[in-house]
């Protein structure tokens, strides 16, 4: 058995582009930016090294991601990596990058990006405030059974 899922966040390093395939199926990609922290043996001091992380959307919530995301904009990421390999030029190429299964939206409004809403998970096609009913009552404390009366 292997397991294939990755969790980053971080940010966009340049804005999203939106293409489609020969028979029109959404394609949406994207960089993201995300630190790793180490200690610099000279100084002794704490620095963030970036990794540049390619990823890539598919279908109609990439259309629809698309018009949220913004070079700079904060998101947390959860999909898998895939490799891909072609020949250009008479060169072998390749890349590993991540196809995102979900996104959410970790910029808050007016702090960059153009979105319009702080937190949105990809699968909501609209989003939609949540309700919340009030919690129940707490059943009363049966106070007839102590720590005696538990076999273990």
């Amino acid at each position: 058995m292997s397991i294939n899922k990755v969790v980053i966040s971080g940010n966009l390093t340049r804005d999203p582009e939106l293409r489609q395939t020969a028979n029109g199926f959404p394609v949406l990609g994207f960089g993201v930016a995300v630190n790793d922290r180490r200690k610099n043996q000279q100084t002794g001091e704490w620095e963030d090294y970036p990794n540049f992380i390619d990823c890539t959307m598919f279908g109609a919530r990439a259309e629809s991601v698309s018009r949220f995301l913004s070079k700079g904009s904060k998101v947390a990421i959860e999909g898998k990596l895939r490799w891909s390999q072609w020949e250009r030029d008479g060169q072998k190429r390749s890349k590993i990058e991540v196809v995102v299964d979900e996104i959410e939206f970790m910029t808050a409004r007016g702090e960059g990006g153009n979105m319009g809403m702080s937190h949105m998970s990809a699968p909501a096609p609209a989003y939609a405030a949540p309700t919340y009913a009030p919690a129940p009552a707490a059943p009363a404390v049966d106070t007839s059974v102590y720590d005696e009366d538990i076999p273990f």
